[in-house]
């Protein structure tokens, strides 16, 4: 199936909708990957051909921006000479892949991702799923145009990376990643489509292993701590190698001395490895278990017991010895799995999602996804150490009814429903050259309270979790791409609040249930409803002169710019917050100064969400952020006039939609000419320039009254802008 022309990294409410319907409809699975920034590779391909010019990548061209940004950048000592060059120029017979891609295909180059490489390695032991990232068919002889195409997956959607061929190269050499034999690139252009993705290769350096197997997979990683494994763990890599699975590990290291250095039996420490098997042996009458490394350097091998050329080999059965030793430097070699547990400290291996698996014999995952934000203000809470503003996260349910089958790997314990969660940042590699970097991330599980059971559309507030401890929670908070923990629960349904570990720190992010039986799962929302008062209607006899004055006095001219109206907007209120309840009926005063804790004359924004509450208004996250962004000071406060502000437009928005609404059924559809447009803006006009439209659209405005006794007590009156003829 053609792949559909969707661009990845656009931002704007319109874009959000466009993705969420395209999701709904499938796009973004691997089948119907996205064309990543637009580019169709088979047009792009063809248009090369019929030009006969060579395929040059507008988006992520040979030159030094391509490179880095701070030790790779321009100008530095590391990218001077490099020089970017096409296989045809590097070598006489340039090949995609010979004879199948293989291990030995992937050697480090000058650039520390050798755990993407180790994932890459992984790749090669499974042809169904290399295939799934190298499309069959590419190649330097037939059809050959300089544009070569990968598959990546990227928090929750698969993406078709376009490349020219154009490499890296100092002194006539690849710079980066190369294949042992020298003329094979198949590894060299995916690197290359993974930097482009994550916007240039230094954007590369330094990460965990599992990163690179998700991205090539769409799978779920685990992580064992190799100093406490569980009793079962050799039987545990059997299976996953059985399955499929993805296993790398690593030697974590104590200082940045310890980097990438040589132990004493050539093992090198805060470096990747890839696991690629594993083997059951007699020896010497008792069984033992060994397991094959291999290190992406494609060098320095494991010199201890079971290595290349020990002694231990000659107590193996010659056919046994023959079929498993490889005597080559060729950066593969095996150990006992006891050396195993002894010299190495972490093991991740990545689940396969159920697209992934071929075969029938394979267990499959029950999978849900579901992308989230983090926005200072209001949905950004940090963890349990910050009660206050600790609710504020978003909130997923998941409802756990079948218990885990007998006799599986949890047999012998009280019935259980096993399942794994997942918690993802999104783009944090891209956005190192703008000084960010992964965010201490983590979440908590907790228990659904009786009187919440079997309901949807309930965000649970600051008081159940001051008084509710959690049932569950990840291992750690920590500053990874990921944060995964396997956990096994009583039926019953639970809530999964993912959370930064510091408030207010921005990000968006992906979580992923995967649940050994289907298991319900649904986003926790409140459902927006507004209980508003009794409207009177009052004349112009009723309204107080000097309220009319004081309005006249403010408002001035007939014709007011945008800026002119929202600063006579607070002039006004400020005057009328003064003159006290005989004006307010004391009914917005009484609500701010509630939740005012401190009375400094502000709320915060997590205040102000409460307050809302109070005034009558429940509304979901995204209408919290928008009003955040709109409302609050830079520094998250929120004073009295912009509370009265978002009151009354908030009234005027509700009461606007339900006489729209005639059904009563929660739809309003209408044209364009049905709609009042003065009043519509007047509601509208500051929120859509919060949207990032243009200015235009709210240049020239010229005000007229429209009565809205009921806001405030029975007096005020709401100054909304009429947009000057032909702005729309």
């Amino acid at each position: 199936m053609e792949a559909p022309v969707v661009p990845v990294f656009c931002t704007g409410v319109s874009a959000q909708v466009q993705r969420q319907r395209a999701k709904a409809q499938g796009l973004g699975q691997h089948a119907q990957a996205l064309r990543y920034l637009g580019q169709d590779f088979g047009r792009l391909q063809e248009e090369c051909r019929r030009s006969g010019a060579l395929f040059r990548d507008p988006a992520f061209p040979p030159a030094p921006a391509s490179l880095g940004f701070r030790e790779l950048g321009p100008g530095t000592a590391k990218t001077h000479g490099v020089q970017w060059k096409r296989p045809t120029e590097l070598c006489r017979n340039p090949q995609f892949i010979v004879d199948g891609a293989t291990r030995t295909d992937i050697c480090q180059g000058a650039l520390g991702d050798c755990w993407l490489l180790a994932a890459i390695a992984s790749l090669t032991l499974n042809e169904s799923l290399l295939h799934r990232v190298v499309p069959h068919g590419q190649s330097f002889q037939h059809g050959y145009a300089g544009i070569f195409h990968f598959q990546i997956w990227q928090f929750g959607e698969w993406l078709d990376v376009v490349v020219d061929d154009y490499l890296p190269t100092k002194d006539g050499k690849l710079l980066f990643v190369h294949s042992a034999e020298g003329s094979e690139f198949w590894s060299a252009l995916l690197e290359k489509a993974y930097a482009k993705v994550n916007g240039c290769y230094e954007a590369l350096s330094g990460g965990s292993t599992s990163e690179g197997f998700e991205d090539f997979t769409g799978g779920v990683t685990e992580w064992y701590d190799l100093r406490k494994p569980p009793p079962d763990l050799y039987q545990i890599i059997l299976k996953a190698l059985e399955r499929g699975s993805l296993l790398g590990c690593s030697i974590d290291i104590t200082s940045a001395f310890d980097m990438e250095a040589v132990t004493f039996k050539k093992l090198v420490k805060g470096h990747a490895y890839s696991v690629t098997g594993a083997k059951q042996i007699n020896y010497r009458g008792q069984s033992l278990g060994l397991i094959r490394m291999r290190n992406p350097w494609g060098e320095v091998e494991w010199t201890g017991p079971w290595s290349d050329s020990s002694a231990e080999w000659n107590a193996v059965e010659p056919a046994l010895r023959q079929q498993l030793v490889v005597k080559m430097e060729d950066g593969e070699f095996w150990m006992s799995f006891r050396d195993f547990l002894r010299e190495f400290t972490r093991l991740e291996i990545c689940n396969l999602t159920p697209d992934a698996l071929q075969s029938r014999k394979f267990r499959k995952w029950n999978t849900q996804l579901y992308d989230g934000t983090w926005r200072r203000g209001s949905t950004a809470g940090g963890c349990r150490n910050y009660p206050a503003t600790f609710w504020i996260n978003p909130q997923f349910k998941i409802q756990l009814e079948e218990v885990d089958d007998d006799g599986d790997e949890f047999g012998g314990r009280e019935p259980g429903c096993s399942f794994l969660l997942a918690l993802m940042q999104k783009d944090r590699r891209r956005e190192r050259r703008y000084g960010k970097d992964m965010e201490t991330i983590g979440f908590a599980v907790y228990e659904v309270p009786p009187e919440h059971v079997g309901k949807s559309g309930v965000h649970l507030k600051r008081d159940f979790f001051l008084a509710n401890a959690s049932r569950a929670r990840s291992e750690q908070f920590i500053n990874l791409r990921e944060v995964s923990t396997r956990f096994r629960l009583p039926p019953g349904e639970y809530i999964v609040v993912p959370s930064t570990f510091e408030p207010n720190k921005e990000g968006d992010f992906v979580l992923r249930v995967f649940s050994e039986k289907k298991a319900g799962t649904e986003e926790m929302d409140d459902k927006i409803q507004a209980t508003l008062p009794d409207e009177k209607v009052l004349s112009e006899s009723q309204i107080d002169e000097n309220f009319k004055q004081l309005f006249k006095q403010l408002a001035g001219a007939k014709v007011l710019s945008e800026s002119q109206i929202d600063e006579n907007f607070k002039q006004l209120f400020k005057q009328l917050a003064g003159a006290g309840p005989p004006i307010f009926g004391g009914e917005m005063q009484s609500i701010f100064r509630k939740f005012d804790l401190d009375k400094s004359g502000s709320m915060s924004a997590y205040e102000m969400r409460m307050a809302l509450e109070a005034a009558g208004y429940k509304l979901n996250k995204k209408l919290h952020e928008l009003i955040i962004t709109r409302y609050a000071e830079p520094d998250l406060a929120i004073d009295f006039d912009n509370f009265v502000c978002c009151l009354v437009r908030l009234e005027t928005m509700f009461r606007f939609f339900q006489a729209m609404d005639v059904d009563q059924d929660g739809v309003v559809t209408f044209d364009l000419l049905q709609v009042p447009v003065g009043a519509l803006w007047g509601v509208l006009a500051t929120p859509i320039r919060d949207m990032g439209l243009p200015s235009r659209f709210a240049k020239e405005t010229t005000p007229f009254f429209t009565s809205r006794p009921a806001v405030l007590g029975g007096i005020l009156t709401v100054f909304v802008p009429l947009p000057a003829k032909g702005a729309l």
